[in-house]
């Protein structure tokens, strides 16, 4: 079915941090829009679970922060992409998460868990908000030479999109001007901080371990001027613009993305921004889209799409026949926000990428534009899991990370216990090492067993209420080898995905693993005195066995894992490998931008998903100026 003409000024294809923010702006700035997902609303679907087969765990897997690895295995709403660290099969195979079949297919990969549904993946994320760190920003601005994109800049559309809910007295004089926090305290998007006062007050145990481990992090990070002085101003809130402005290092708690403690995402803010303007959003859910619409001289002009449920492959049950063919037009523009590996397959599938790529399938070369799928970058995390010397912990009583369960009551009810939080009770800010640029090492402690993921980890939460697991995640990497390529012509197909890893990466020095390295070296101290004092059994991961710094490398080489991909589609020069300009537009066409996290030329801060929002609200605002032009 064909409609020539256009309805709406725009199409956005997306609606995770990327699409769903600049569509809801732009309709709030008097645009009308057309939003494209290939899911339905997260809290409408039906479907089981891995963990609960038997029954359907929405909306609890949702909206429950704790629940956060649960809506990842969700059935209902999961694409499960399974992706090569290592081309070298002999090298890949080390890693026990790796399945070479998995659901009846051959999957050939390790599990990177993906969300098709209303808000992407701010519907599964672990909501951790995190600013970037200055110099990503900076970095823009000098190889764009756009000076928009300066920290200083970047940091206003923070300002307007954040409701932060956490630091209650600079909320009070911000009404008089007085903000060095540069918090903002009226936007869109609501920030928390989940510290469940009563539930660690009854756990001795939790509350000792907290206390030595921030003991011997503050001991072994930073100078203590340092320490006083961040300590003072931004009491823990890695946000503070005076924290971010001096590149802190040390204790902080994570703020998360919830509205009275549950999940807050672009799926409510795109819903509440079209119940309020029907007129300029419109929403259409189930519509996988499978090409970019040009005319005669180039310019985008629309989007072929499916119409149908669970037509991608990465579907826990994709549909045996595909979708009806609709068509869509918009009279300014066309906006690609799939993510790090749909939009480079939607730009591909379009005819623009790497010629020789696109020969392989027959797909006609509309731009030859070699950029398109490389540069694939994320974090590399690993888990120190440490098993305590106790049945369970205390805040954990009773908890079954099941809808119904004491605890979830406890939530549901009051909004207490330790499901308010997403299993993060303690996080350090520092430098692998002292002659590193910046702070690259987030390191936090979860309260259960996290080794990464493959099919069914979720349950491991459920079924090990005694471990503590310090996640390790090294930011700011070197590693850029990574792409993203079609295996077919086919739309609905995933795309082969390869990070090339530590030695197949163009990470020559090695800085990327000897940083993860150190950041195990580090746990170790902060555990060391609690296994000393019997708090804790024993190391289980990477164990007693593993000790020497190659040992260690060895651990990490196969046993690492991200989940931030990024940079598939840069900004930069065109003969450099660019893909867009610095106000988002796809070399080689007109009326096309990509919103989304494969934009960034370097990946950029600790979590990626706060940068997205920010570029969104930014390509928001140029788009707007430019139609008014």
């Amino acid at each position: 079915m064909t409609d020539n003409k256009a309805k709406y000024e725009y199409i956005v294809v997306g609606s995770g941090a990327g699409g769903g923010t600049v569509a809801a702006r732009l309709a709030e700035l008097g645009h009308s829009v057309l939003l494209l997902e290939a899911g339905g609303d997260p809290l409408k679907l039906s479907g089981g679970d891995p963990v609960n087969p038997d029954g359907n765990r929405l909306p609890a897997d949702y909206q429950v922060p704790v629940f956060h690895a649960f809506s990842s295995e969700n059935n209902a709403m999961k694409w499960d992409f399974f992706v090569r660290h290592y081309s070298d099969t002999a090298e890949q195979q080390k890693d026990e998460k790796y399945r070479e079949y998995w659901n009846g297919q051959r999957v050939d990969g390790v599990l990177y868990p993906r969300a098709g549904t209303l808000g992407g993946c701010t519907a599964h994320n672990a909501m951790i908000t995190v600013y970037p760190h200055n110099e990503d920003w900076d970095f823009i601005a000098t190889l764009t030479g756009d000076g928009s994109w300066s920290a200083d800049n970047m940091r206003k559309f923070f300002m307007k999109m954040e409701n932060c809910q956490y630091r209650p007295v600079w909320r009070f004089l911000s009404n008089f001007g007085i903000n060095p926090t540069k918090h903002g305290f009226g936007g869109w998007f609501k920030t928390e901080v989940a510290l469940p006062v009563k539930a660690l007050a009854k756990d001795e145990k939790l509350l000792e371990t907290i206390a030595v481990s921030a003991a011997e992090a503050f001991e072994h990070n930073a100078e203590p001027v340092e320490r006083l002085k961040w300590g003072v101003e931004g009491k823990g809130d890695p946000n503070d613009w005076r924290l971010v402005s001096e590149n802190a290092v040390g204790i902080h708690y994570p703020p998360l993305a919830t509205d009275n403690h549950a999940r807050h995402g672009t799926r409510e803010r795109v819903l509440d921004v079209a119940q309020r303007h029907p007129d300029r959003l419109t929403i259409e859910m189930w519509a996988l889209a499978t090409r970019v619409l040009f005319d005669d001289s180039n310019r985008a002009i629309g989007i072929e799409f499916q119409k149908g449920e669970y037509l991608y492959r990465a579907s826990n049950k994709p549909a045996d026949k595909d979708g009806d063919v609709r068509q869509v037009f918009a009279s300014r523009e066309v906006i690609l926000a799939g993510g790090a590996y749909n939009t480079p397959q939607l730009l591909m599938l379009s005819g623009i990428g790497d010629k020789d790529q696109l020969s392989k399938f027959n797909i006609p070369v509309r731009v030859d534009l070699p950029g398109v799928g490389k540069n694939l970058q994320d974090r590399y995390e690993v888990g120190v899991v440490n098993r305590m010397n106790f049945p369970n912990w205390e805040v954990l009583k009773d908890a079954k990370f099941s809808p119904g369960d004491p605890q979830f009551e406890m939530w549901q009810n009051d909004r207490q216990g330790v499901y308010i939080t997403n299993g993060a009770v303690l996080a350090v800010i520092k430098k692998s090492l002292k002659e590193r640029p910046l702070p690259d090492l987030f390191i936090f402690a979860l309260l259960g067993l996290f080794k990464g993921y493959f099919p069914t980890y979720s349950k491991l939460f459920a079924e090990h209420l005694n471990y503590l697991t310090w996640a390790i995640l090294k930011a700011h990497t070197n590693n850029s080898a990574g792409s993203v390529t079609l295996r077919s012509a086919d739309p609905r197909d995933v795309p082969q995905i390869d990070f090339h890893y530590f030695n197949e990466g163009n990470d020559t020095k090695g800085d990327d693993l000897k940083s993860v390295v150190e950041g195990i070296k580090f746990v170790r101290k902060m555990t060391a005195p609690l296994i000393a004092k019997g708090v804790m059994a024993e190391e289980e991961l990477p164990g007693k066995a593993v000790q020497t710094d190659e040992q260690l490398a060895d651990f990490v080489k196969y046993n690492a894992w991200g989940h931030h991909a990024s940079c598939t589609c840069p900004i930069g020069p065109r003969d450099k490998g660019g893909v867009v300009d610095g106000d988002f537009q796809v070399y080689g066409t007109k009326g096309l931008r990509i919103v989304d996290a494969s934009i960034f030329p370097k990946i950029p801060g600790f979590f990626i998903v706060t940068s997205v929002y920010m570029i969104a609200e930014k390509a928001a605002h140029v788009i707007s100026a430019a139609a008014k032009r």
